[in-house]
C-alpha cells in the first residue's frame, strides 16, 4: 500500500492524516492532532516556531510508530504569516501572528488599495503579508533578513534543508501579480525589501527535497517531501469536484467562500467588493472573499469556558427567534475580548440571551453567503448552480441549511477533511503523474457528497 501525509495545520489545531488509494477510492486515517495557537508576549500575539516544528516532527514520528511509511510528505497552514531568517538561516524573532495589533499602526503605505490591487487581485486585509513585511522594513528588522518564507514554506526547509516558495501561499501576500504568476518586483521595491529574499515560485506538486539525515534518523523513516497547494485554502479547493458553475465554501476558522476561473478578476468592481484572486492548483484562481467564520463561535465557546459544546449551541441558536443581521467582518470582531459584547453591541443589544447572540451569528453569516453569492454572479456574468461546502464547518447542519434558505442555491455538504484531501491530491498527482481533474473523480467517488435540506 502506498501512503501519503498530509499535515494540515490550522490557526488553532494542526493534524497529520494518512492517505492511501484502495479499490480505486481514497482512504483517509488520522494519526496525529495537537493544538496551535497564537502566543500572548510583549511584543502582542506571535508564533512559537520551535514548538509548531516538534509537533510536526512528533507526527511523522507516529507513521513508523504504526508501521506506515509514506512515500511523500506535504504541509498546509494559514496564509499571510511568515518567517524571516538571518544570514545564518536563523529565524529572527518574533515571528508575527496576523492578529498582532501592531498592524493597526499602519501609515503612510507607499501604494494605494488600488494601485496594489490592480497588480495581485488581493483583497484587502489589514494583516496581508505586504503590509506586515512593510512594518518589518521600516523597523530596521528587514535589513537583517537574507531569507524569506511562509510558514509552510519554513516548516518543509526545516524537514529538509531546501528553502523554496510555494505558489498557492504566496498569493496571499498581496505581492504576486496575478497576470504573470510571478513576484511583483514594483511591489517589494516599494516597500522597501530586497528581491533577493524571495525565490522562484514553486507549484504544487513540485518537489522540495527529502527529509534531512537528522530528521530521518528522528522519524525512523526517510520520505520526500512535496509542496502542498500549501495555503489551507488552496488545498481544500483543489478537493473539491466542481465545475466554474459551483460557488464554494470552505468553512473553517474562517469561511472562504468562492468560485474557481481559469482567469483573474482585477476589475473596479471586483475590488470595490473586496473579492480577491487567489492561487490554485494548474493556476486556477479562486476568486473569493474572507468571511469570519467558525472563529465567531469558537471565541463564544471560549467566553462561557467551554459549558455548552457546538451542537448544544446550535439547539440553542435553532431556539431563538432572533434574526437580526450584523456585519460579521466588521473590524471589532477581529480579536476582541470578549466575543459575545462585541456581537451584542452590533446587534444593538448588549443584554441578549445566549441563544439570540448565536441566533444573530447565524443569520448573519448565512446573508453574507447570499451577498457573496449575488456579487460572484454580478461580478463574472455567470450563473451559479449551487454551493460546495467543505471543512470542518460543513458539519453544522443548521448554517448549511440557513444557506440554502437565505442564497436560494442547492446546498452540497461533503469532505469534512477538504484540506487533508487536497494536500493529499497534490501528492498523487505527483507520485502518479495525474491532472487535477482526474483526481478529482477519485474524490468524488470516495466520500459521501449529498444535498442539505432547506429550512
Amino acid at each position: 500500500m502506498t501512503y501519503y501525509l498530509a499535515i494540515d495545520i490550522g490557526a488553532s489545531s494542526g493534524r497529520h492524516m494518512l492517505g492511501s488509494i484502495d479499490n480505486g477510492k481514497l482512504n483517509l486515517e488520522e494519526i496525529y492532532r495537537f493544538e496551535n495557537g497564537m502566543q500572548n508576549s510583549p511584543d502582542g500575539l506571535i508564533w512559537d516556531m520551535d514548538a509548531l516544528f516538534s509537533e510536526v516532527v512528533k507526527g511523522i514520528a507516529k507513521c513508523k510508530e504504526i508501521g506506515k511509511i509514506p512515500t511523500s510528505i506535504a504541509i498546509d497552514t494559514w496564509g499571510v504569516d511568515y518567517v524571516l531568517l538571518d544570514e545564518n538561516e536563523q529565524l529572527l524573532l518574533p515571528v508575527y501572528a496576523y492578529r498582532n495589533a501592531r498592524l493597526e499602526s499602519v501609515s503612510d503605505f507607499p501604494l494605494t488599495f488600488e494601485e496594489l490591487y490592480a497588480k495581485t487581485g488581493i483583497q484587502y486585509l489589514n494583516f496581508n503579508t505586504v503590509y506586515q513585511l512593510f512594518l518589518d522594513a521600516k523597523s530596521g528588522k528587514a535589513k537583517k533578513t537574507k531569507h524569506f518564507l511562509m510558514i509552510p514554506d519554513y516548516l518543509a526547509y526545516k524537514l529538509t534543508g531546501v528553502m523554496k516558495n510555494e505558489y498557492t501561499i504566496a498569493t496571499t501576500t498581496a505581492m504576486v501579480n496575478a497576470k504573470t504568476n510571478t513576484w511583483d518586483d514594483e511591489i517589494i521595491g516599494k516597500i522597501g525589501l530586497d528581491r533577493s529574499l524571495f525565490l522562484p515560485l514553486a507549484s504544487p506538486s513540485e518537489q522540495i527535497g527529502v527529509l534531512t539525515p537528522q530528521i530521518a534518523e528522528k522519524v525512523g523513516f526517510s520520505a520526500s517531501v512535496v509542496a502542498a497547494p500549501s495555503h489551507d485554502t488552496a488545498s481544500a479547493v483543489a478537493a473539491c469536484p466542481i465545475d466554474d458553475r459551483c460557488a464554494y465554501i470552505s468553512s473553517g476558522t474562517w469561511s472562504l467562500f468562492g468560485s474557481e476561473n481559469t482567469f483573474s478578476v482585477t476589475s473596479d468592481e471586483a475590488r470595490k467588493e473586496n473579492f480577491s484572486n487567489e492561487g490554485g492548483v494548474e493556476y486556477r484562481f479562486r476568486f473569493l472573499k474572507n468571511i469570519m467564520g467558525m472563529w465567531l463561535f469558537q471565541n463564544v465557546q471560549r467566553n462561557i469556558n467551554k459549558k455548552y459544546t457546538y451542537d448544544e449551541m446550535m439547539h440553542m441558536a435553532m431556539e431563538s427567534s432572533f434574526t437580526k443581521i450584523i456585519d460579521v467582518n466588521h473590524p471589532s470582531l477581529t480579536a476582541p475580548e470578549n466575543m459575545i459584547d462585541a456581537v451584542n453591541k452590533l446587534a444593538g443589544d448588549e443584554n441578549l440571551p445566549l441563544g439570540d447572540t448565536l441566533s444573530c451569528i447565524y443569520h448573519s453569516l448565512a446573508s453574507m453567503y447570499a451577498k457573496c453569492t449575488q456579487s460572484i454572479e454580478k461580478i463574472t456574468g455567470k450563473t451559479l448552480d449551487g454551493i460546495f461546502i467543505v471543512g470542518g464547518g460543513s458539519k453544522d447542519e443548521y448554517l448549511n441549511a440557513l444557506t440554502a434558505k437565505y442564497t436560494g442555491k442547492k446546498v452540497v455538504v461533503g469532505l469534512n477533511e477538504a484540506t487533508a484531501v487536497g494536500n493529499i491530491t497534490a501528492q498523487i498527482m505527483k507520485d502518479k503523474n495525474l491532472s487535477l481533474e482526474k483526481v478529482r473523480e477519485i474524490i468524488k467517488s470516495s466520500f459521501d457528497i449529498r444535498e442539505t435540506e432547506n429550512v
